[in-house]
């Protein structure tokens, strides 16, 4: 079988989306498809591409309804397109993020192959919705029809496009990858840390867990914030304005970095405020055993079942939310019980298990065939 992943952000500028599809081409490789991810190019138009990677149309910078900057294609030449349609002879193209434009609508009117559709992001909340809802919804009409499944990652990922079909729509989660993500062999070091990773951008809410954590007065506590973004200088100054010597902004980290910190911080917390379908960084905690704090927001609310519950705050409640970050990092016992149940439930969401599914849906289309 030969299958197409469609991408429409530039795959070597990383993200959330594209780190599925190039965790999905893996591990279908290994299973012994032939399988190709297509993605715009970049705007440095002479790099060499990945092994198996499709590059086309001409890439441009756009800002998202999620505050976000991503580089899409923004421009398409259909010959290209027919030419990669008929060169590769696909029995699949699975399309990520279809409703971005404007690679999938022009790809899928040259399609001759079984057609698979992903919804990732959730439409974000306040009064902007109804606005980019209108500008989306009659693209996002047209492509439908040309889908032979629809899939999401989550229900908060499916509920718009749900307002527009009433076709089936299977939801699979994102994943990680469980061999990569997994707790320190010793001990956790004895300094109390919480730990952030993620964009510096108003909906990540950083400037709840800063005020939360001045709340908590631990001056032995220190706060880790990893990643860049518009608000980091912000940030720093209201952390200073706190007097809170024991902030520290670590910039950008590696991925390698990424996993150590992981490890080793007391908590991890995320207080993202809107704009979650999922939440792949806290599978990435839970599989390396640390305890988690997190916003209430749909997508959080959709991968913290169980006894996660108690991960989830209001991270506009400042008090509620030190009391919660103060209980995972000071109760041991709590800690121990969230540890047992993040160490069996982060297991649904290894990339096997997720490939599992796709490949399932995969041979029920080509079957059809």
């Amino acid at each position: 079988m030969r299958i197409g992943l469609v991408c429409p952000y530039n795959i070597g500028l990383g993200g959330g989306v594209q780190e599925c599809v190039m965790a999905a081409q893996a591990e279908l490789k290994k299973r012994g498809y032939e399988v190709y991810i297509i993605t715009p190019r970049s705007r440095a138009a002479r790099e060499n591409p990945p092994k198996d990677t499709i590059l086309v149309g001409a890439g441009a910078d756009v800002r998202s309804p999620f505050s976000t900057t991503a580089q899409i294609s923004a421009s398409m030449n259909p010959e290209e397109l027919e030419r990669i349609v008929d060169e590769y002879n696909f029995d699949i193209l699975h399309f990520h993020e279809p409703w971005v434009p404007v690679l999938s609508r022009q790809l899928l009117s040259k399609s001759k192959s079984k057609n698979i559709a992903t919804f990732h992001a959730r439409m974000p909340d306040g009064v902007m919705t109804k606005t980019i809802e209108k500008v989306i919804t009659p693209y996002t009409k047209s492509i439908l029809r040309s889908f032979d499944a629809l899939t999401a990652v989550s229900e908060p990922a499916a509920q718009y496009v749900r307002s527009l079909t009433d076709d089936e729509i299977t939801i699979i989660p994102n994943g990680i990858d469980l061999k990569k993500y997994r707790p320190m062999r010793t001990k956790k070091p004895a300094q109390k840390t919480i730990l952030y990773v993620g964009r510096l951008e108003r909906r990540k809410g950083v400037n709840l867990l800063i005020d939360a954590f001045a709340r908590l007065g631990d001056q032995e506590c220190r706060l880790l914030i990893a990643g860049n973004g518009p608000d980091r200088e912000k940030l720093e100054t209201q952390a200073r304005s706190r007097n809170l010597t024991n902030v520290e902004f670590l910039g950008f980290v590696a991925e390698a970095e990424k996993i150590r910190l992981l490890r080793e911080a007391t908590v991890f917390c995320s207080p993202a405020i809107y704009g979650e379908s999922f939440g792949i960084v806290l599978l990435e905690a839970m599989a390396c055993g640390t305890p988690t704090v997190a916003a209430n927001n749909p997508g959080y609310v959709s991968v913290m079942q169980g006894r996660g519950l108690i991960s989830l705050v209001n991270p506009e409640d400042t008090e509620q939310f030190a009391r919660r970050l103060a209980l995972m990092l000071y109760d041991e016992d709590v800690a121990n019980l969230w540890r047992k149940w993040a160490k069996k439930y982060v297991k649904q969401f290894d990339y096997v298990e997720v490939v599992n599914q796709y490949e399932k849906l995969y041979k029920q289309l080509y079957e059809q065939s």
